[in-house]
């Protein structure tokens, strides 16, 4: 299936690895150009290239997402760089599992404010385009409560209910708003195989959950996401895909 992305502009935060990383690739590997950013200047550039080895406009930067006048910047020069915005995605966690008040700050700082100020950056590019997107990577820890019950949880909730809004606050304007809520995705580096090493025993818990019998990949992910973003999907908005292998169990 065309999805109808050659030749699109789409900033993905946080893309340098991970999920990040295997949006941008895919998103490249239909053609679209792509802009990302991440904290390590090194696996930005690393990323970069192998983005730009498919043959189309990929560009980088190191950011740190909680700050919102850095955020802006990225994505001023993104847009100038790609020649406008057709889509982003907003992918960056601050991972901050817990209910302390560092927990909170992180969650709310990174998660939840670099979204909100990546889409009112993003915005007024979004507007002049043709086929605009909007896809927000929460979680399914903000779907259901789980282990990840505190900051992460309802912070990932936050941003559920936010999209929801957005989504109908600017249908008017031919942007599209939808969230993926990936369930256990395990990959090099990833939160889950710190997770194996550091705790074993939340590991197999965690394992023992998942009726597939394995956690999920990035690429699996990063599948849902590129469906949103294209013009094929032009008539879903104010979604919440879920990508858990049948997880979570809330109708």
């Amino acid at each position: 299936m065309d999805l109808g992305l050659k030749g699109k502009n789409v900033l993905v935060t946080g893309g340098s690895k991970g999920i990040g990383l295997a949006i941008a690739t895919l998103f490249t590997d239909e053609g679209a150009n792509v802009a990302i950013c991440a904290r390590n200047a090194d696996d930005v550039g690393n990323a970069v290239k192998s983005l730009s080895a498919k043959g189309v406009k990929a560009w980088g930067r190191a950011v740190e997402v909680a700050d919102p006048v850095a955020l802006k910047s990225w994505i001023d020069d993104a847009a100038s760089e790609l020649g406008g915005i057709d889509t982003i995605v907003c992918n960056v966690s601050a991972l901050a599992v817990g209910d302390t008040p560092d927990s909170w700050e992180k969650s709310f700082r990174t998660d939840m404010m670099h979204t909100v100020n990546s889409i009112a950056a993003a915005k007024p590019y979004l507007e002049k385009s043709g086929s605009a997107s909007i896809v927000i990577v929460s979680s399914v820890s903000g779907f259901e409560v789980d282990f990840a019950a505190g900051s992460y949880g309802a912070i990932k909730a936050a941003l559920i209910h936010y999209s929801k809004g957005l989504s109908n606050q600017l249908v008017a304007r031919g942007i599209r708003v939808n969230v993926v809520s990936p369930g256990n995705t395990y990959f090099e580096g990833g939160i889950w195989q710190n997770i194996e090493r550091g705790n074993p025993d939340l590991f197999k818990t965690a394992m023992s959950l998942n009726p597939t019998g394995r956690m999920g990949t990035a690429k699996e992910v990063a599948a849902g996401v590129v469906f949103l973003a294209s013009p094929v999907a032009s008539r879903v908005s104010g979604t919440n895909l879920i990508i858990d292998g049948a997880l979570t169990k809330a109708v």
